[in-house]
């Protein structure tokens, strides 16, 4: 970490840095087996638990008659997951303390699924907070800062400049909120200027433990390097928690913010902008407004993985917000093309169609299999002429197994779900014969494949 200068604010005298004891070479089992677990999932175990014991009134070890009579007691009051990271937390504590695990019965399964079958929900998502949210927040923030130097009041005036670093940051990076408190000061590289590097010994995607080093880049609106360089300086610390809160004579703690502050110090701030819905907000919408931002301008969901740290693709899909989410622009052209032009079916070219800025060069692979010939002869006849050729398709062999196709994509998403839609019309037409088909897409300049 590069030596900050003395703060230049007449609010910034010297504060105490922070030099936390130095630990222990060695430690108790139960030490090392409670940090292999998340501090977050730590402690939502215990509090469902907890709710399990001294709330809902039930014993432990628990048989899986009970465990069901307790998912039961909760159907249609809590959430679907809800009750799923319950039924985790005690299959966890009965493993941890070597009993039979109970809610891997018949029983309790199919509790469970009768429950989602009967109470059907929608998941609750964050609300992402959108670029444009942020920088009128971020806009106060600065305003409010020079305001308060004005008056002398230091505690606003630390407490404005550690939240614009902690939404500038956890918007651009997409971190977590748990990640965004457990960064360390000693962790980071800053560059004025150039950029952030942000290392994290552990996140909820690395199971092996690894750690993972982040990169932030210096920006010229709601710059998140400037902003977390400005509360360094103004917090004077060099070791120990980044995010901390403030006491109300403006000293800042030795220890990070608590876990459940960050939706308050989120909200607050949008509140104090001026965003009529800051209540709808919460942590994971930074993360999710970051999401948003970067799938509307043209990331696809492989680099949007590579740079937020998903591993999961279902995972990073849940985060992906289309830019015509009713599909209605593209109802819209349909229907206007349909109304110049009646549909007709085309044969399969033969000669390749004239290359286009805004399309993609495509091979479709098949391999048909039917206990007879004809039936396979039938099939791809049908694949050719009414899924085929719609993409200007031609045959790359003599057996009709490789053609190339033109897709006509502006972003990354529509070429997503037109490989997708395509993929889904070649199985269809395969099924009406009955006829048994593998099929996938390649990228032959990327090799990147579909299947």
């Amino acid at each position: 970490m590069p030596v900050h200068p003395a703060p230049t604010s007449p609010l910034s005298p010297a504060v105490a840095t922070t030099h936390p004891a130095r630990p222990s070479t060695a430690g108790t089992i139960e030490q090392y087996v409670s940090a292999a677990t998340r501090e977050n999932t730590r402690r939502s175990y215990a509090s469902a638990v907890q709710h399990f014991e001294a709330t809902w009134g039930g014993f432990l070890p628990a048989s899986a008659e009970q465990v069901a009579h307790y998912l039961a007691a909760h159907a249609g009051e809590l959430a679907f997951n809800t009750l799923k990271h319950r039924l985790a937390a005690l299959s966890r504590w009965h493993l941890e303390h070597g009993f039979h695990d109970p809610s891997r019965s018949d029983t309790v399964r199919q509790v469970l699924k009768g429950i989602k079958a009967l109470h059907p929900q929608v998941e609750k998502r964050a609300k992402p907070l959108h670029l444009k949210e942020l920088a009128q927040t971020l806009g106060w923030l600065e305003r409010a800062t020079a305001l308060d130097e004005t008056r002398g009041d230091r505690p606003a005036w630390l407490r404005h400049v550690r939240d614009q670093a902690l939404l500038a940051l956890g918007f651009w990076r997409g971190f977590r909120g748990d990640e965004l408190l457990r960064l360390q000061v000693e962790h980071l590289h800053l560059v004025p200027g150039e950029g952030l590097k942000c290392y994290l010994p552990r996140t909820k995607a690395d199971r092996q433990l690894h750690g993972a080093t982040f990169h932030v880049p210096a920006l010229s609106v709601c710059c998140p390097v400037s902003a977390t360089q400005g509360w360094i300086q103004a917090a004077g610390i060099t070791r120990g928690p980044l995010f901390r809160s403030i006491g109300r004579w403006g000293t800042v703690s030795d220890d990070g913010l608590h876990p459940n502050s960050i939706i308050r110090v989120l909200r607050r701030a949008l509140h104090e902008a001026g965003i009529a819905t800051a209540e709808d907000y919460s942590a994971h919408s930074l993360r999710r407004g970051f999401a948003a931002w970067a799938t509307a301008n043209g990331w696809d969901v492989k680099a949007l993985m590579e740079y937020v740290g998903w591993k999961d693709l279902k995972s990073a899909l849940r985060y992906v917000e289309l830019a015509d989410p009713f599909g209605r622009e593209r109802i819209e052209a349909s229907l206007k093309d349909a109304a110049r032009t009646p549909p007709q079916a085309e044969p399969v070219r033969l000669l390749a169609p004239e290359p286009r800025a805004d399309a993609h060069t495509l091979h479709v692979q098949l391999q048909l299999s039917a206990p007879n010939t004809r039936t396979v002869q039938r099939a791809q006849r049908r694949i050719e002429t009414v899924c085929l050729a719609r993409y200007a398709a031609q045959r790359l062999d003599a057996k009709g197994t490789l053609y190339e196709i033109i897709l006509k994509t502006t972003t990354a998403e529509q070429l997503e779900e037109a490989i997708a839609e395509l993929l889904d019309t070649l199985y269809q037409a395969a099924e009406q014969h009955p006829c048994a088909l593998e099929a996938w897409v390649l990228d032959p300049v990327t090799q990147r494949r579909w299947q």
